[in-house]
């Protein structure tokens, strides 16, 4: 019996459209440019701040965040940024008994951010609250920890295989892949990926199912 479920963040509860096209405007570069930067480096599986040191070489990336948060130009989260099944899916998996968390590769401030829009979850938290970021198996430690279920009565969600995927696997926990987003998208098909996923889903919605089951 599944009793928690544990949503990484980008393209499984926030879309990324407005983090990259702030990056570009900051930098002064077409957004299209950076977009298909991200592109590249999302099918050579590299990090996706590899295109931002692709458009600009030797870039301080900590130091360019610090400078936009300083000019007033910093993260910024509301509705608009959530995926349309985010509320209905996360309210309807509570309304099952399931716990829900929210976790995956964040800043303090987007922590703050999301847990600020009132989300239907139990627990929102991020990588830079813990000092610890995926795919480090410390992190998916910290998931244990916080979903209160054994490893096999929870579920990690997420798009994105090298760091969600296989190391929740590793972690003992089961792993639902969703097709969402450049890597969703990418590798939904990759045999390892497949093997490794005990579900391969379109839509948070189905997540209830999986639950219910």
């Amino acid at each position: 019996m599944i009793e928690t479920i544990v949503l990484d963040i980008g393209e499984t509860i926030t879309r990324d459209d407005r983090y990259w096209a702030s990056w570009a405007d900051w930098l002064s570069v077409p957004r299209h440019t950076l977009s298909a930067l991200v592109g590249a480096v999302v099918a050579r599986g590299l990090d996706n701040a590899e295109a931002l040191r692709l458009m600009r070489p030797g870039i301080d990336v900590a130091a360019e965040y610090r400078a936009r948060e300083a000019a007033g130009r910093g993260e910024y989260l509301d509705d608009s940024d959530l995926h349309e099944d985010v509320r209905p899916a996360l309210a309807a998996l509570r309304a099952a008994g399931a716990r829900v968390v929210i976790a995956g590769n964040q800043t303090v401030r987007a922590g703050e951010l999301l847990r600020g829009l009132g989300l239907p979850a139990d627990l929102v938290v991020t990588s830079g609250e813990w000092g610890v970021a995926k795919p480090h198996p410390e992190f998916f430690q910290r998931v244990l920890e916080v979903a209160q279920a054994p490893a096999r009565a929870t579920v990690y969600v997420g798009d994105h295989p090298a760091n969600d995927v296989f190391p929740a696997r590793a972690a003992g926990l089961r792993v639902a892949h969703l097709r969402r987003g450049p890597w969703g998208h990418l590798w939904a098909g990759d045999p390892e990926v497949v093997a490794a996923a005990d579900w391969c889903i379109d839509s948070l919605m189905e997540l209830r199912t999986i639950v219910g089951g």
